[in-house]
């Protein structure tokens, strides 16, 4: 008898993945800590399309002063300066999450309850914050939906960020699973790098910021994840045979 439980988890990413915060949420809420902190930096969209080359909040502001105001790099205590930068940030991430006003993207719902009716473990994986998450998770899914994740990896739990494979094998050994019975769920290259290196296949649903990147070895490439009523727009990869993303489908990547 063919076992139908071979998929044991979905690894989802958050930014870009399950909702598109880039753009008009991470993006504005740099700006606003730039304002506190009386900085006359701005990161425009175009700007910060660049900078998403660069994981992690903390590293992404590293990476500006580097590469575009190297003398901003003799402030004293330039680590905690940057932490302290950061921090304002996601207090102002944390306040636009609670307007409401940034939506889970197509299928996403849909699906995280399809899973939890299948009894398949859902994770979290990503360089994002904690806090960012949960208050993703609050204004969409509601505040009980924080606990209906088996494991949340986030933030600075692990040394390296995507596309090191770091976060990825964090999340498998407290799922106490292996990769083959786990899919990856990621809108990036450097998400698709990251789960591929801890051997996880990978579902990519492209977001407005990635739709130009490369995707070789992920299994699909989609537009989102799809609705009964909206279906996906599929890009590269397997073919699926109905147009929109559920357990079985999942359980059908994963061979």
């Amino acid at each position: 008898m063919i076992n139908q439980k071979k998929l044991q988890a979905v690894l989802f990413d958050v930014d870009g993945t399950l909702a598109d915060t880039e753009q008009d949420g991470h993006r504005v809420a740099f700006n606003a800590a730039f304002q506190q902190f009386n900085l006359d930096w701005n990161w425009d969209i175009d700007l910060y399309g660049r900078l998403l080359e660069v994981t992690g909040g903390k590293e992404r502001i590293r990476y500006y002063m580097e590469n575009f105001i190297p003398t901003e790099l003799n402030r004293d205590d330039l680590t905690n300066w940057i932490a302290a930068l950061h921090k304002a940030k996601t207090k102002y991430f944390e306040s636009q999450m609670e307007t409401g006003n940034i939506p889970l993207r197509p299928g996403v719902a849909r699906l995280i309850q399809e899973l939890r009716q299948e009894k398949i473990k859902l994770a979290i994986a990503t360089t994002t914050t904690m806090e960012n998450v949960t208050s993703l998770l609050k204004s969409t899914l509601g505040a009980e939906s924080i606990g209906w994740f088996d494991v949340i990896g986030a933030g600075d739990i692990v040394p390296l960020k995507k596309p090191a494979p770091d976060i990825y094998h964090w999340v498998l050994n407290q799922l106490d699973l292996p990769a083959q019975q786990c899919i990856a769920i990621e809108d990036s290259e450097n998400g698709l790098k990251s789960a591929r290196a801890a051997q996880i296949q990978t579902l990519i649903t492209v977001s407005g910021y990635t739709n130009q990147q490369s995707f070789d070895g992920a299994v699909a490439v989609l537009s989102d994840l799809g609705e009964p009523a909206k279906s996906f727009t599929h890009i590269q990869g397997a073919t699926i045979t109905k147009g929109w993303i559920d357990y079985e489908i999942l359980n059908s990547l994963i061979d």
